[in-house]
């Protein structure tokens, strides 16, 4: 089956072509949202997306152990992690 490929030049009424003109006039969302949708709206709008960013935000880092040592932290059941992250705190 043969698929039409869209061609970039051509641009439709619903696809305009941007020009340095409309570029110029475009504005940024939190200015135009409002005026569209109203204050609330748009809020919720603009609201970031995923998690909220904490005060005491943890670093990843790869951490070579003796499979003794891990399986044995991890025996100790949920919040290993948080727990062996206590504990070198404690030791520095």
């Amino acid at each position: 089956m043969k698929r039409n490929k869209r061609n970039p030049e051509r641009a439709g009424r619903d696809n305009p072509v941007w020009t340095k003109e409309t570029f110029a006039r475009a504005r940024p969302a939190r200015e135009v949202l409002p005026k569209l949708f109203g204050n609330a709206a748009a809020e919720e709008m603009l609201r970031p997306r995923g998690r909220p960013k904490t005060g005491n935000a943890r670093v990843a880092i790869s951490l070579r152990l003796p499979p003794e040592t891990l399986a044995r932290w991890k025996a100790t059941g949920p919040g290993w992690q948080t727990r062996m992250a206590e504990k070198l705190k404690r030791a520095v």
